[in-house]
């Protein structure tokens, strides 16, 4: 095998078993430590242990350097705020390495902050003066419309009044004249005025409570202004109404000012006469022309800052980020006595240490550092963290496998068998070749446009779909392959291969059994023959066929995981679970159900009519009698008493042995007092093959209870797991039935009506069931029962999955983290 990326550093990927580790110690001298970790960064394949724990992040090393991190994250939060607000979008440009200085960075985001931060107030404030004259010119101009109104209607008032005094006095005339009464000073009553804004949809509860409180004693007139006002409060458009409220008398004004500081209405000052209303109108007309030009040369400084920063933006983040996780791990080192170095200890794969010891030995040249950074592995017998390197391809499926449990360190990864039975399962529940090109024509859009799609962000359930888009694309391939066996297009048979071999004996034959039916040519070449699609024995032949199958698929896979706990134990070299699991668990499952699988191929084979059942429930209930017309083959009654002999022997076998020979083991290490120190891969070994036994403490009635219930388990799971796999017949058949149903019922019916709006609402109906049921609610069940199968009746045959994840600490991951 060559070797893989990297420029031919790393060794070939293998996902069988998790990369060997080693736990290392780095001692960094102060000067070069910071460069160092940068460095280690880069090349991100070290795990950092945190040695100092027990103290508090305000107590570490460099908490002032992370304050002054978060300083600068939060201004420039701040800055994308404003950016964002403004319409604009941080753009990406290379800058020069020596600009990117992170104590002249702070200096240069405390200046564009405060600067910002001051434009922002100046402009909210000359905004706010803008906003307020703007209503204060409505005021003046509707409540001015009022005063011209009611001085016109007076003078008319007047001229008729002298009118009348020219002519003869009627009986009408009253005894004391308006003119007498107006002359009387005493009689003289002062009007007060107050002029404002009010929302709209508060004026009439704004009158009201002016009519109660003043129990009617003012006069209010309100005019509607036509477009919406920015309140200068709050900043928001508002439909206002302009207001004038005559009162009489200081109680009343005072009532009346509370009621419009209730009410937020916005009160103006404003002069009866008209010459000086006029002279108002055009200083404050004046005044806003001013604001206005001294706003918009604002918003354009603050456009062009907010530009500059946007050029630089990423840069400056990235840059902050990175020394913001630089310093994090600074802080996880201990200092040594002397406060002239750092010691650090993490796990790395093996094969990075050559990398490991050029970055550091790098760091140290280029901090011009006296003392080289020390590299030196540690051994223990701590587990060591799970890495499996993996592709964009079977990342994926790594994942369905980590999402149970993540693989003990080396033990035997199912990601492997995964990336084929998992699509493969799928497809036998899903199996239909036109509901698998759907799929996979949906799966070719995301892999075509992944590097596009990468860059952006997705929904929730489009970026899990867009993750295990691999995955997805071979769920469809293999459901077209399963769809070629079963014969099913949309469930509609095809004669692909060939023609079918059988013709019917008279025209009445679709309705009877397969005795209508006379093979006239050879069998079939490759699936199931299209003339069982819609006879009366389809059902019966294809649930008997799907069943079948799924018990010899089933027994299969868990014989794979039974075969995969040998493998373990040869791997970390534990013989009694050789011989007290493995060999006893594999006799049971094939002394019963891989007999059954068996006779269905025998039967399968010599086309017998024997009854498996029967054969299955009476090798229990009574073993030594005849077989008679159940016989498959010469000699059945007597494997099978060897076979059910095997069966019970190979329970005790699992039970007893295992915990006598622990117990055994445990009093020979108590009794050598020295053992020769093992090396580190089998130290790491070891350490990951603890089980309860390997304490100081050893507990029998622990170990042979924990053994009981193993064995329990796998006695009882035996026959419960083979059940489980008759989920491939149900939601195969399931999934086959609705098919038909929507082509029968909806299809069908529509095309028998002869009338296009009919048909062309069968059509439509027919895509929105065949999409929104089979492709995508059937997607996700036959998803989620295979995902069952593997979980539990593969995995748990010899997965224990109690192990961690390998997180190193990685500056790439920055650029793809949101903050």
């Amino acid at each position: 095998m060559g070797e893989r990326g990297r420029g031919g550093c790393c060794p070939p990927m293998d996902l069988m078993r998790s990369e060997p580790m080693q736990l290392v110690q780095l001692i960094l001298p102060v000067e070069s430590a910071h460069l160092a970790v940068s460095y280690l960064g880069d090349l991100g394949l070290i795990q950092i242990k945190d040695l100092n724990a027990e103290k508090s992040p305000f107590q570490r090393t460099y908490a002032i350097q992370i304050k002054r991190c978060g300083e600068m994250s939060r201004k420039l939060r701040f800055f994308r705020d404003q950016m964002s607000k403004a319409g604009l979008a941080p753009t990406t440009r290379s800058l020069p390495q020596d600009v990117l200085n992170l104590d002249d960075l702070e200096v240069k985001l405390g200046d564009l902050d405060a600067e910002l931060v001051e434009i922002n107030a100046n402009g909210e404030k000359l905004q706010r003066s803008y906003n307020e004259l703007m209503e204060y010119k409505l005021v003046l101009q509707k409540a001015g419309e009022f005063f011209n109104s009611a001085l016109s209607s007076a003078e008319a008032r007047q001229r008729e009044y002298a009118s009348h005094q020219s002519g003869e006095e009627s009986l009408e005339t009253p005894l004391l004249s308006e003119l007498e009464t107006a002359n009387d000073l005493s009689k003289h009553v002062k009007l007060g005025f107050i002029a404002g804004l009010v929302t709209r949809e508060k004026s009439m509860a704004f009158e009201r409570i002016l009519f109660r409180a003043t129990r009617g004693n003012v006069f209010l007139k309100q005019a509607v202004v036509d477009e919406p006002v920015i309140d200068p409060v709050s900043g928001e458009k508002v439909e206002k109404n302009v207001f004038v409220v005559f009162f009489s008398g200081e109680r009343a004004k005072n009532k009346i000012l509370k009621i419009c500081e209730a009410f937020g209405a916005n009160r103006y000052s404003f002069s009866e006469d008209v010459s000086k209303k006029t002279q108002m109108i055009t200083e404050v007309s004046g005044r806003l022309s001013e604001l206005k030009s001294t706003i918009d040369a604002g918003a354009v400084h603050r456009g062009n800052l907010l530009q500059t920063i946007g050029e630089q933006f990423e840069q400056w983040n990235l840059l902050v980020r990175k020394e913001k996780a630089i310093y994090h791990t600074l802080n996880m080192l201990s200092i040594d006595v002397t406060k002239k170095c750092l010691v650090a200890e993490g796990w790395s794969p093996v094969f990075a240490t050559k990398q490991i010891q050029e970055a550091l030995h790098r760091a140290t040249h280029d901090s011009k550092s006296q003392v080289d950074a020390i590299f030196q592995v540690l051994y223990t017998r701590e587990m060591p963290p799970t890495y499996f390197r993996t592709n964009k391809f079977n990342s994926a499926f790594q994942e369905i496998v980590d999402a149970y449990g993540v693989a003990k360190y080396q033990e035997a990864n199912p990601g492997v068998f995964t990336i084929v039975t998992f699509p493969f399962l799928f497809a036998v529940m899903f199996g239909d070749w036109g509901h698998g090109i759907c799929l996979l024509l949906a799966t070719l859009y995301f892999i075509v446009r992944e590097k596009k799609l990468s860059s952006q962000k997705l929904g929730d359930i489009m970026e899990m779909t867009f993750g295990g888009r691999y995955v997805i694309m071979l769920m469809a391939i293999f459901s077209i392959y399963t769809g070629f066996i079963y014969n099913e297009f949309f469930s509609v048979p095809f004669e692909l291969f060939a023609s079918s071999a059988y013709a019917c004996r008279d025209p009445s034959c679709r309705d009877s059994t397969t005795v209508g039916l006379i093979k006239v040519r050879d069998t079939y070449p490759f699936g199931v023959d299209p003339a069982w699609h819609g006879t009366r024995s389809e059902l019966p032949f294809l649930n008997s066929l799907k069943m079948k199958m799924s018990i010899l698929l089933g027994v299969a896979q868990m014989n794979l995981g039974i075969i995969m706990s040998f493998f373990n134990a040869l791997f970390f070299k534990n013989s009694l679970n050789v011989w007290f699991q493995f060999i006893p668990q594999i006799i049971f499952l094939n002394s019963l159900f891989g007999y059954l699988s068996v006779l269905i191929i025998i039967k399968w084979c010599t086309g017998s009519q024997a009854d498996l059942y029967h054969v299955m429930i009476y090798m229990f209930l009574s073993p030594t009698d005849e077989l008679g017309e159940n016989q498959l083959f010469p000699g059945q009654k007597t494997a099978q008493l060897v076979l059910l002999l095997l069966a019970l022997v190979s329970v005790p076998w699992m039970l007893l042995p295992k915990p006598f020979l622990l117990k055994l083991q445990h009093s020979r290490q108590q009794g050598d007092s020295y053992a020769p120190l093992p090396d580190a891969e089998e130290s790491l070994r070891s350490a990951a093959n603890h089980d309860s036994h390997s304490h100081e403490e050893f507990e029998f009635s622990e170990v042979f209870v924990h053994q009981l219930i193993h064995t329990i388990e796998f006695v009882l799971g035996a026959v419960s797991n083979t059940a489980s796999y008759l989920r491939l017949w149900a939601l195969s058949l399931a999934h086959s039935e609705l098919s038909v149903v929507f082509y029968e019922k909806v299809l069908l019916l529509a095309w028998g009506y002869n009338n296009v709006v009919i048909l062309i609402v069968g059509i439509i109906v027919f895509i929105c069931a065949t999409v929104g049921v089979l492709l995508v609610m059937e997607t996700l069940s036959a998803f989620l029962h295979a995902l069952r199968l593997h979980w539990v009746e593969f995995q748990n045959k010899f997965y224990e999955g109690d192990g961690y994840k390998f997180y190193p600490f990685s500056l790439a991951l920055l650029d793809h983290e949101e903050e």
